[in-house]
């Protein structure tokens, strides 16, 4: 068994063209993670047919919805649809067992009120933080995204292969650090004549691909514009389902 990364979600909050919030599952013979778990991240599993125990971990790039929020409706399937007894990991920025609690608790009240029937351990990290999931190892980096919290990108190295993950971000020269070696590069794309200090536009992206040092470059995250100019982008851009082996 390769090491797969199968694109869930590839579309901005917005859903836009009808695409799913953000979510990669990387499956490797030694731990499967998710990077993000985006509200209809459930949904794109379901309909990509992911067995959901399979997941060790789920890694958080940041806490806003269209990238955490699914986390409540995999926490029940967990308990009814697909009943799971071994802990999962959740790995985000400061936080996020606040955040993800306080989220159980306004959609489900009463499910939230009682122990879960598998144990669900938090990892709380910042910027250079490394963190290892059984043989997986993941070092988060900051990048720039929200004003007063932390947004992280993540570098994941499994089984021999590396996948760098952007989170949301706007131009920071921690994409070409972190770029360097990487089998697999997952960023984020979100505008394209728009241009903005929190996210990515594609003419920023293109004047500095040549500094990436990665084997594949996969831009996701995608929004309207960028969708409108897909045949003017010579880079692959990712769509739901879309699954690529390393």
């Amino acid at each position: 068994m390769s090491v797969s990364v199968r694109f869930l979600g590839t579309g901005d909050a917005f859903n836009n063209r009808g695409r799913c919030h953000s979510s990669y599952l990387v499956a490797a013979p030694s731990k499967t993670l998710l990077l993000d778990c985006g509200a209809s991240a459930l949904l794109a599993m379901q309909r990509d047919g992911v067995n959901i125990d399979q997941l060790d971990a789920v890694c958080l790039s940041h806490l806003h919805g269209d990238h955490f929020a699914g986390l409540p409706f995999l926490f029940i399937a967990a308990t009814y649809d697909v009943p799971r007894r071994r802990p999962l990991t959740i790995v985000g920025p400061p936080g996020t067992q606040a955040r993800v609690q306080d989220l159980f608790r306004a959609m489900y009240r009463d499910l939230a009120a009682k122990q879960l029937p598998f144990e669900v351990r938090y990892i709380e990290v910042a910027d250079g933080t490394r963190t290892a999931i059984g043989a997986a190892e993941i070092l988060s980096f900051s990048v720039i995204h929200q004003e007063n919290e932390l947004s992280l990108g993540f570098r994941l190295t499994v089984d021999g292969k590396v996948v760098v993950y952007s989170g949301d971000t706007g131009w920071t020269e921690a994409l070409v650090t972190q770029s360097q070696g990487a089998h697999l590069f997952i960023c984020e794309c979100c505008f394209y004549e728009t241009r903005v200090d929190f996210h990515l536009d594609y003419p920023r992206l293109a004047a500095q691909r040549h500094r990436f040092g990665c084997e594949r470059l996969v831009l996701s995250h995608c929004g309207r514009e960028v969708l409108a100019h897909r045949e003017e982008i010579t880079e692959v851009i990712a769509s739901d389902g879309l699954v690529v082996d390393l």
